[in-house]
């Protein structure tokens, strides 16, 4: 199948908007034809172009394009072509510059015969018709007298001064529509990619505030108190599961549990040792679909909870979001190539030589003004470039995330789950009391992680009343399962001291 019947189907799957900014591939194509038809006329065609020794290779070519670069130092003297760009009043405009040979002829103590005729004037041999190439010489600077060009017998032009010019310039019409047609197509989507990324952290600035108004902590309702009602001393702090509970109109649990599922589900970049980075279209969609499922089946069945119409449609927009970012995952893919082919197409065709990177709408540089896309380069990507879809999933993580207080950075490091309620060691280290009490029950002394002698010492002044209040506030279902396995823990371990089994009753 041919790319454009391809891209064209590829741009059915995108949103309407984004298949208006879409470069447009048959037209440009279209305009090949008329650059192929204009060197043609020129005396250029494809077929004398390929013979046509061109500039020498730059180092940064290589591979194929160095290959077709390749200038042939071996070749007689002669008329060359230099196909360059010129920026003429800030537009890139193609031209073909045709560098001539001033000593075509032979020196006067080159080796042959004697009886050679002697030429007057120097001759110019190359497929250019007369008349375009009259006109370039008559309008040369460096011809003091533009009448002393004449047409010989076979063709041929001569001057009788015998002074060539260096070079000829021939601007290349079609080859500027061609250019132009493609980079305002660039710039056009570069403007429009910056009115969407502003609308999209507008949009994830309101998600934000939706998202924590339906996720309210009990801090947010007047019957949870900051302090001990009853004494000011750490020592005396006893906590009830029944105190323990959700704020009567939050979600908090709920959110906690998708931000859970969605770092789970690493759509868009891998954080695993396993793969690292950002992943390609295709594994990014099936994961989101994936997570998209998953979340779906849960809220199905139960498992997942909105109680409020807000949370509904902050996960709503959150989708969204997200299929917003892959949607410019797969426009950003497609026009990369759609332009990667369009230019080999172009240098294909025309037999002229490959032309240099055109600067992408989607690199975004985080020193540009007003957090405003910037083009750059893409061979030439510095480190501190991003592509813009990848910056949209760091500014949608930077933001979400953050709203939910996630329980690894409150876990206790021996046995990993929630520490409450947390003692704080005298090394500054944080563990759950069950665990610190196993530890002292079993005389080791020195701190699991530092290796400090201050396990033992420790007793009810060590608990961190402070982060208690917190994990009470921000983790109440699951501060709640830990003090209840605590408690049960606890009875166990008095059952069995006093010898009896606590493998459960048995009935005589």
């Amino acid at each position: 199948m041919h790319f454009s019947k391809t891209y064209a189907q590829l741009l059915l799957t995108l949103p309407p908007e984004l298949r208006e900014s879409a470069i447009q591939y048959r037209q440009l194509k279209k305009i090949i034809n008329q650059i192929v038809a204009e060197l043609t006329s020129l005396g250029l065609s494809p077929d004398v172009l390929h013979h046509v020794p061109h500039h020498p290779p730059s180092s940064k070519e290589k591979g194929k394009q160095r290959e077709e670069l390749r200038y042939d130092t071996s070749a007689p003297n002669g008329p060359r072509v230099v196909y360059e760009f010129a920026n003429i009043a800030e537009r890139v405009e193609p031209r073909l510059r045709v560098c001539l040979d001033p000593n075509e002829s032979p020196p006067s103590d080159a080796p042959g015969p004697s009886s050679s005729p002697s030429c007057s004037g120097v001759a110019v041999s190359f497929p250019i018709p007369h008349d375009v190439l009259k006109v370039a010489l008559n309008s040369s600077p460096f011809l003091e007298q533009p009448g002393g060009i004449q047409e010989g017998s076979g063709g041929e032009i001569t001057l009788d001064n015998g002074v060539l010019p260096p070079e000829l310039i021939i601007p290349l019409v079609s080859d500027t529509t061609f250019f132009r047609t493609l980079t305002e197509a660039l710039n056009s989507l570069s403007a429009y990619l910056v009115t969407k990324r502003t609308e999209f952290e507008t949009t994830l600035r309101s998600l934000s505030y939706d998202i924590s108004s339906a996720s309210r902590p009990s801090s947010s309702t007047s019957a949870f108190l900051p302090h001990s009602q009853y004494s000011s001393d750490p020592a005396n702090i006893s906590i009830s599961s029944h105190s323990l509970s959700l704020a009567p109109r939050s979600d908090l649990d709920t959110w906690r549990q998708i931000f859970q599922l969605y770092m789970e589900a690493d759509i868009f970049q891998g954080h695993q040792e396993r793969f690292r980075g950002e992943r390609d279209v295709e594994d990014a969609e099936k994961r989101l679909q994936a997570f998209t499922h998953e979340l779906t089946d849960r809220v199905s069945k139960g498992a997942l909870k909105l109680r409020m119409k807000q949370s509904q449609l902050a996960l709503k927009t959150f989708l969204e979001l997200n299929k917003f970012i892959l949607d410019l995952r797969k426009f950003q893919h497609v026009t990369a190539e759609a332009t990667r082919k369009i230019l080999k197409k172009h240098a294909k065709r025309t037999a002229l030589p490959l032309a240099p990177d055109l600067a992408s709408p989607f690199v975004v540089r985080p020193d540009s003004e007003d957090r405003a896309l910037a083009l750059a380069r893409s061979s030439t990507r510095s480190i501190e470039s991003l592509s813009l879809s990848l910056l949209l999933v760091q500014a949608l993580t930077e933001t979400l995330l953050p709203i939910i207080p996630h329980i690894d950075d409150y876990s206790c490091v021996i046995c990993t789950g929630l520490a409450f309620k947390p003692i704080r060691l005298r090394c500054s280290h944080l563990f759950c009391v069950r665990c610190l009490v196993k530890l002292q029950k079993r005389g080791e002394e020195h701190c699991p992680i530092c290796r400090a002698p201050t396990v033992l010492a420790a007793d009810r002044s060590n608990v961190d009343w402070a982060l208690l209040n917190f994990m009470k506030d921000w983790f109440p279902v699951e501060a709640k399962k830990k003090l209840q396995q605590n408690e049960r823990e606890a009875a166990e371990e008095e059952m069995q001291e006093l010898g009896l089994d606590v493998r459960g009753c048995v009935m005589m």
